[in-house]
């Protein structure tokens, strides 16, 4: 009996394990423009691939299945693919530059506190011997 857990797929990662060929890695867009850039550097490197769509539960995935040969140079397409649609976390410039100078500011202050009761704590450390 297989194991479940094994083709659990929450989704944090876009590729799993071919189904049927264990030779094989799939991995899977729900983004069209995703799709398309990845495909753009299948075909720039020379890598075989075969390209299928998928519908599950409203999502329409675009499936990319290749030889787990190429698994190091395709996880480098496809950081880069991420990378190049990836949308900032902050996406307004003066609230992102707000959050970092606060923290920031928390970090110093924290640091000024330390080095500021130091004496303090070897004076209170001392009393102790």
């Amino acid at each position: 009996m297989e194991n479940p857990i094994e083709h659990l797929d929450l989704g944090f990662v876009n590729f799993t394990k071919h189904p049927k060929n264990p030779n094989f890695l799939v991995y899977r867009f729900t983004d069209v423009a995703r799709a398309n850039s990845f495909r753009e550097e299948l075909i720039s490197n020379k890598i075989t691939f075969e390209e299928d769509t998928e519908q599950k539960k409203q999502v329409t995935y675009t499936l990319f299945a290749l030889h787990k040969k190429h698994y190091s140079k395709t996880m480098q397409m496809n950081f880069k693919v991420e990378s190049k649609h990836k949308k900032p976390l902050i996406p307004f410039l003066l609230l992102r530059w707000t959050v970092l100078l606060f923290g920031l500011g928390i970090l110093l202050l924290a640091i000024l506190s330390y080095c500021k009761h130091m004496t303090y704590l070897n004076q209170k450390t001392e009393q102790l011997k």
